[in-house]
Parts: C-alpha cells; sequence; structure tokens
C-alpha cells in the first residue's frame, strides 16, 4: 500500500449475478458496498469466492473495470459462481438465492490476511454465515483484527434468516445496520412507528453497540451513534428498483464515518441521496458521479 493511500476496509461475503427481468447485474451485498466504497473514495478489497467458469471469470473482469482490488477473491475449482433470481414486486426484490456455490466456501489467504492486518473496517452480512466454512472465515478475520470497525449489514433472506445467528453476529459488531422489517423481526414485532428512535436504542442496547443505522424506505433513515439520533427524511424519486439501495446507502455512511470530515447529519444525507440514486437505476451498480455537496449524477 502506497503512503497516504486509504486503508484497506474488508468487505466479506457473497458475490453473484443478480438474474433480473432486464438482464444479469454484478451482485452480492457486500460487492456491491465494495462497488460503491469505491466510487467513494474508499479502498475496497472483497473477500469471497467465484467459480471457475465464464460468469466468475465475467465479474473477476468487472471488479477490475471498477478498480477494485481482486487479491482476496479465490477461483473454487469446482462449485459455481453464485447466481440469484430475482422476481420484482412493484420495485421491490424477492430473491431465490441459489445454494453450494463458489462464495459459500470462501478461503482466507496469506495475501488477505496481510491486507486484513491493515483494514480500517470489516463489513459482513448475515447471507454468507450459512455455511460453516464461511462462519469460521469471518472469526478468523474479526480475531486478526480487533481495532478495525466491525460493520454488520443484516440482510435477512429467507430462509437464510436464523434469528439467533443474526444476534450472535451482531454482538461481534461494533455498527450495525439494518432496515424497519429487519428491525421488526429482530425484535418480535415490537417496535412502534412513531417512536423509532427508541425502537432502534433498545435494539442497540440487546446487541450492546453503540452505533445503529436504520433505513425505512421511502420515509427515510435514522442513525443513532453513542446516544445521539440522527434522521434525514426521504426525498420522492421514480422507482426502477430497489435492488442494492441499502448497500449504497451503507457505503457512503461508512466512507463519511472513517473519513472523519463531515457532521454525522452531512453523512446521513449523502447516503440518503446516494440510495435514492441507486433505485432509479437497473441493478446495484450503476455508473454515477458525486460532487463536492453529495449530488448524485449519472
Amino acid at each position: 500500500m502506497s503512503e497516504g493511500a486509504a486503508k484497506p476496509v474488508i468487505c466479506f461475503g457473497e458475490i453473484l449475478w443478480d438474474s433480473l427481468p432486464r438482464g444479469l447485474y454484478p451482485g452480492g451485498a457486500p460487492i456491491n458496498v465494495a462497488y460503491h466504497l469505491k466510487q467513494l473514495g474508499a479502498n475496497p478489497i472483497p473477500v469471497t469466492a467465484v467459480g471457475r467458469d465464464q460468469l466468475g471469470e465475467e465479474l473477476l473482469q468487472r471488479l477490475k473495470a471498477w478498480g477494485v482490488d481482486i487479491s482476496g477473491v479465490s477461483v473454487h475449482p469446482t462449485k459455481p459462481t453464485g447466481l440469484a433470481r430475482v422476481t420484482l414486486v412493484d420495485g421491490s426484490p424477492r430473491f431465490e438465492i441459489v445454494e453450494d456455490v463458489a462464495w459459500d466456501a470462501i478461503e482466507l489467504s496469506a495475501e488477505t490476511l496481510a491486507r486484513a492486518l491493515q483494514c480500517d473496517a470489516i463489513v459482513f452480512g448475515s447471507l454468507a454465515q450459512r455455511t460453516e466454512n464461511n462462519r469460521r472465515q469471518l472469526a478468523t478475520l474479526l480475531a486478526l483484527c480487533p481495532k478495525a470497525l466491525k460493520v454488520f449489514d443484516v440482510n435477512l433472506r429467507p430462509p437464510y434468516d436464523d434469528a439467533e445467528q443474526v444476534w450472535a453476529l451482531a454482538r461481534r459488531a461494533d455498527f450495525i445496520k439494518l432496515n424497519n422489517q429487519e428491525l421488526s423481526r429482530l425484535m418480535n414485532g415490537h417496535v412502534p412507528p412513531a417512536d423509532t428512535a427508541a425502537a432502534v436504542g433498545h435494539f442497540a442496547k440487546r446487541a450492546g453497540v453503540g452505533k445503529v443505522c436504520l433505513t425505512a424506505g421511502e420515509t427515510g433513515a435514522g442513525m443513532l451513534l453513542d446516544g445521539r439520533w440522527f434522521w434525514e427524511s426521504a426525498k420522492a424519486v421514480p422507482i426502477r428498483d430497489t435492488v442494492g439501495a441499502g448497500d449504497a446507502f451503507l457505503a457512503a455512511l461508512l466512507s463519511g464515518l472513517l473519513r472523519g470530515s463531515n457532521p454525522p447529519e452531512d453523512i446521513l444525507r449523502r447516503a440518503c441521496r446516494l440510495a435514492e440514486f441507486v433505485v432509479t437505476q437497473d441493478g446495484a451498480t450503476p455508473a454515477y458521479r458525486v460532487d463536492a455537496t453529495g449530488n448524485v449524477t449519472a
């Protein structure tokens, strides 16, 4: 890593193709986060796996084209590259995620472990923990980097949505991002809509973390930072599909927090604007530019 370069952000988990009605798009929450982190000037390193097949090679070429470091992406000799069949209902996705694929068997190379020692943050989600192998690999990464910000992106995708496992992951995190449906599910439906801040506070206390971000779709998003609550209302935009909007939001939020130069209100505002842009586009990784004030244009 050259002097002055941003420290790595490890993005651990699934990489796959989202099969949408309008075509195939690169996907997987950690990869979407990595894409947007790169767009925002960070230094993401996806830690994942593709198959030794045409779809896997195409994903590697996409990552290279984005300028994303692929040193943490292994190629599995027998398992195929991941795929998610996506059905859109009023723009919202329903996923059928193919099992026993390459990203179910993530491996940590010596180079990945060495890069992890330098990292600022580790981003991980719940979906990739559906295999014992990946749970072991994530535990290794988390133990290796005790000072890195551990960012848990709750991503409940039935049938891989065991609440007990999600709570166990939450208690290993420093920062948690989830949506309002996931909050309600994890809190057994006890989320008063008129008191979102209190509900998030209760969740944070139960998880033992001081930093929680909640996305609430067309309503907006809130962020709890060590006892301070911030809220940004959403702006109405025409929705193409909502695939990856939460991942873009998390990337913008994390980029701002790691940079540390903007106030929380501004970081949250910028994250909301990027997510709103993404829902107007096809897929989770559209091309865009962000100006100095956080405005996003194609």
